[in-house]
C-alpha cells in the first residue's frame, strides 16, 4: 500500500516494485506538472552494507495519455548503471562522499532519460551536466554522507528538451496504517464497531521514517498536451492527461555458474505498473494480480466486474455491523469506482471546472491516475487545501491527479463506503457513519518540501529512529 508488495510475484522484487504515482500541477511552477514515480518499497534506512538502489536490469518508464485513448502518447524512460569504483573492499562508501563524482563512493548509480513519442525515441541531454545523470548515493549517516542536502541538490538537472528530473532516494511520503488495515479491515478509531471490537485510537503510521527511490520528472504542460498548445482552461479538451508508470524484465535470466551473476536477454516484458493508488491492493482479486501488473490499461475492461462489485464494499459491512445498512443495500454496479479509477469523472457530474475523463475517447475502460492540468493548485497547506481531495472540495487533489499530502487511503475507503455513489447515482443516500471512516493518519511534514522533487531528503542511516543520542550526531569523518 499505496503498491507496496501488491501482488505475489513482484513482493519478491522490490527494485521492480512501483510503490505510488503522483501526478499533479507543480505549486511553485504552475505552467508544469511534477510526475513522480517511486519504487523499492519499506526501506529500511540504516540498509548496510548493500544499501537500497534502482536495478540496472530494470526498463522503467512514465506513461502519459493525452488523447483519452488508453495506450500512451509519450513515454519516458530510465536506464540505470552501476560502477563501483573500488571492487577490493565491501562498503558502499571508503569516507565522507562530498560530491557526486568523490571516488570516496564506491557504489554509485547513473542513468539516462529517452522520451518516447509516436515512432520516435530521442535520448535526453542536460543542460551543461554530465551525461550520462548522476544519482546522489543512500544517506548513510553524518560521516559517510556529512552534507546530504548538497547531494541531493547536485543530483536535479534540467534537460535541454525543458524537463527537469531526479532520480535517487528520498523520504517515503505516502502514509498509511498497513498493521490495522490487513488485520481484518481494522480501522483504530472505529474500532469499537469492528465486529471484533478494540480501543479506540489513533492510526499508526507503519511506513514513518522510511524511505523510497523516486524517479520525478517536472514537464512543461504545453509538452504534454495532444496540440502542444498552452490550455485556455480546465474546459479545454486538451486538458486532461492519464498518467500511470511500469516496470519490465527481460524474459529470460540466466544463473552464470561459479561466477553468481545473472546475463539477461531476450525483449522486455512488464512485470509491475501503477496509476491509481490501492487498485491491485483491494480490488483486483488474488489470482489476478500479477496477471494485472502484465497488463497495459487499454485491456482494462476485462477486470470492470471487480470494480464495478468491489469485494471491499460486502466486507464493511460484515466488519461493522449495522454501521452501513443502505451500502449493504446497494446492488447496482459501482458507476462512481469506474468513473474514479478508469475513466475519469467527467466535468458534467461534478462541475464544468473539474472535468477529469472529458478528454476525447474519455470513456475508455483504462486505469490511469487522471489529471486536469488546468485546475490551479490549492497547495501544500494553503488555502482551499484539504487532504482529502475531492471529497474535501478541494478539486486539485485526488482522484484529479495525486499530491504528495493527499490522503488517498482514507478517501477511498470513503468512496467504497458510499460516498461517490451520489456523484452518480442521486437516489442513493450514504450512511451515517461514512463520515467517521478514517485511516485516522496523517501526513509527516518531514517528508515533503515545498519545491522540486517535493519529496524531501531521505532519513539517515545513522539517525534513524531519531532517538539516537545527539552527542553522535557530529559530521566529522
Amino acid at each position: 500500500m499505496s503498491s507496496h508488495r501488491e501482488a505475489p510475484a513482484i513482493s519478491k522484487d522490490p527494485v521492480a516494485d512501483s510503490t505510488d504515482v503522483y501526478a499533479f500541477v507543480s505549486p511553485d511552477a504552475q505552467s508544469t506538472v511534477t510526475i513522480i514515480a517511486n519504487y523499492v518499497p519499506l526501506q529500511e534506512p540504516a540498509g548496510g552494507p548493500n544499501f537500497f538502489e534502482f536495478g540496472d536490469d530494470v526498463l522503467y518508464e512514465i506513461h502519459i495519455d493525452n488523447t483519452g485513448s488508453g495506450t500512451p502518447a509519450i513515454t519516458y524512460q530510465f536506464r540505470f548503471t552501476t560502477t563501483i569504483t573500488d571492487p577490493g573492499t565491501f562498503l558502499y562508501a571508503t569516507g565522507p562522499i562530498t560530491s557526486l563524482t568523490d571516488p570516496n563512493w564506491n557504489r554509485r548509480q547513473t542513468y539516462t532519460v529517452t522520451k518516447v513519442q509516436g515512432e520516435v525515441s530521442t535520448l535526453l541531454t542536460p543542460m551543461g551536466g554530465p551525461n550520462p545523470l548522476s544519482c546522489p548515493p543512500c544517506n548513510i549517516g553524518p560521516r559517510s554522507t556529512p552534507n546530504y542536502a548538497s547531494l541531493s541538490g547536485d543530483a536535479i538537472y534540467r534537460l535541454s528538451s525543458g524537463e527537469m528530473v531526479f532520480a535517487g532516494q528520498r523520504a517515503e511520503g505516502f502514509f498509511v496504517d498497513l498493521g490495522s488495515i490487513f488485520d481484518l479491515g481494522d480501522l483504530r478509531p472505529l474500532s469499537p464497531d469492528q465486529v471484533i471490537p478494540g480501543l479506540a485510537a489513533a492510526g499508526i503510521d507503519t511506513i514513518a521514517d522510511k524511505n523510497v527511490h523516486s524517479i520525478t520528472i517536472q514537464v512543461p504542460i504545453s509538452s504534454l498536451t495532444s496540440n502542444q498548445q498552452t490550455l485556455t482552461g480546465p474546459n479545454d479538451p486538451h486538458a486532461v492527461i492519464g498518467v500511470y508508470t511500469t516496470a519490465s524484465r527481460q524474459t529470460v535470466t540466466a544463473i552464470n555458474p561459479g561466477t553468481g551473476t545473472h546475463t539477461n536477454s531476450g525483449p522486455f516484458t512488464q512485470v509491475s505498473r501503477l496509476g491509481s493508488p490501492l487498485v491491485n491492493e483491494v480490488v483486483v482479486p488474488m489470482n489476478l494480480k500479477d496477471f494485472w501488473n502484465s497488463q497495459p490499461p487499454v485491456n482494462d475492461s476485462q477486470f470492470a466486474a471487480a470494480v464495478q462489485h468491489p469485494e471491499l464494499q460486502n466486507l464493511l459491512p460484515a466488519l461493522y455491523p449495522g454501521a452501513f445498512p443502505n451500502l449493504h443495500a446497494y446492488t447496482k454496479p459501482r458507476a462512481d469506482l469506474v468513473a474514479i479509477f478508469a475513466t475519469g469523472i467527467p466535468g458534467s457530474v461534478i462541475g464544468p471546472s473539474f472535468g477529469v475523463g472529458t478528454f476525447q475517447g474519455g470513456n475508455v475502460i483504462a486505469e490511469m491516475l487522471r489529471l486536469n492540468m488546468a485546475i490551479t493548485p490549492t497547495g501544500p497547506g494553503g488555502a482551499g487545501t484539504s487532504t482529502l481531495g475531492l471529497l474535501g472540495n478541494d478539486l486539485a487533489g485526488f482522484p484529479n491527479g495525486r499530491r504528495v499530502t493527499d490522503d488517498v487511503v482514507t478517501i477511498e475507503l470513503k468512496a467504497v463506503a458510499g460516498a461517490t455513489i451520489p456523484l452518480v447515482d442521486h437516489t442513493f443516500t450514504p450512511d451515517a457513519a461514512v463520515a467517521a471512516v478514517s485511516q485516522g493518519v496523517t501526513s509527516n511534514s518531514a517528508a515533503y518540501q515545498s519545491s522540486f522533487p517535493y519529496l524531501a531528503d531521505p532519513y539517515p542511516g545513522f539517525s534513524n529512529p531519531a532517538t539516537t543520542p545527539s552527542s553522535n550526531h557530529n559530521t566529522s569523518p
